[in-house]
């Protein structure tokens, strides 16, 4: 499973420009493989924290995509980004806010990730307020 978020900070999301194979240099959300023992919302955390150097806020599940040709899935959440702090990781070439309107859809690194920034742009039109995860142990 891969998991990740869709950072928002003022509406403005936070992408990572890739700096490891596949897709080296292409654009996406903070987002990797989950570890053992964690939780799907704890590894969007992590991985949050490893590429981008920050820490958000978890919103409710965003989309779950199935990647059948390489047997995965991708669970990606919503996010807040509460504080400009935020740097490009060990797995980052660069980090950065964009405006809606500035998304670079072109180099975008992955399909799924074109699909949970659809599926975020069109909940957010809609009005769709972010909701946290409860987690039962």
């Amino acid at each position: 499973m891969i998991v990740g978020c869709v950072p928002e900070h003022d509406g403005q999301i936070l992408l990572c420009k890739r700096a490891i194979e596949p897709r080296s240099g292409y654009w996406t959300v903070p987002a990797g493989f989950m570890e053992l023992g964690e939780t799907v919302a704890d590894a969007a955390r992590r991985e949050t924290r490893e590429e981008a150097c920050a820490d958000v806020e978890l919103g409710s599940l965003l989309a779950v995509v199935n990647i059948v040709r390489a047997g995965q899935v991708h669970i990606f959440y919503r996010a807040r980004l509460p504080e400009l702090k935020f740097a490009s990781g060990s797995e980052s070439l660069d980090v950065r806010l964009f405006p809606i309107d500035e998304l670079p859809w072109d180099d975008m690194a992955f399909p799924s990730i074109v699909i949970a920034l659809r599926q975020y742009l069109e909940q957010r039109a809609a009005g769709l307020e972010h909701v946290h995860e409860e987690t039962l142990r």
